[in-house]
């Protein structure tokens, strides 16, 4: 889906929950990345399982082996759309990638220059949209949603690996 495609307005979710049971050990910090993860993606998101003709959407995810990722989807109103499985092998690359530059961009906040930081942040920017398109392409034929809701949800799965 392109960016200037447009998504009914009433195909975006309402709500979404992370089964606690299939996540990894976590700390505060964590716990917070993921709140404001999933806070960043309800204030604004286009979302349309292609199956669905009308939303909005109520979206559980479960990690699975560290390896799948489960979209389960019903309507606001309880109707079940389905589960869709996300494959997290094409993935682990771009989040090994992006944590090891988010590390690099925290440290040279403290010590770098402004240039240095720029290119870091950069690259760290790049990342996050290569993963974000990946994302879509990787969920092209079941759901469609915008750049940006796409960009939100790669922080999420980010958030899900993040370990402590």
């Amino acid at each position: 889906m392109s960016d200037d495609t447009y998504i009914d307005n009433d195909h975006y979710i309402v709500e979404l929950n992370i089964d606690a049971d299939s996540l990894p050990v976590t700390n505060v910090e964590m716990q917070h990345e993921r709140r404001v993860a999933i806070f960043d993606l309800l204030e604004e998101n286009e979302f349309k399982p292609l199956e669905s003709e009308k939303g909005p959407y109520l979206v559980n995810l479960t990690l699975r082996d560290g390896s799948r990722l489960d979209f389960e989807i019903k309507r606001s109103t309880g109707l079940d759309i389905g589960t869709y499985t996300l494959s997290m092998t094409p993935f682990r690359r771009i989040v090994k990638d992006y944590f090891m530059i988010c590390e690099s961009y925290h440290n040279a906040i403290r010590t770098a220059t402004s240039p240095q930081i720029e290119a870091i942040d950069m690259g760290r920017r790049g990342l996050h949209n290569e993963g974000s398109r990946l994302l879509t392409d990787s969920l092209r034929n079941s759901i469609e949603m915008d750049f940006n809701t796409s960009r939100r949800i790669f922080t999420l799965i980010c958030s899900l690996h993040r370990r402590p």
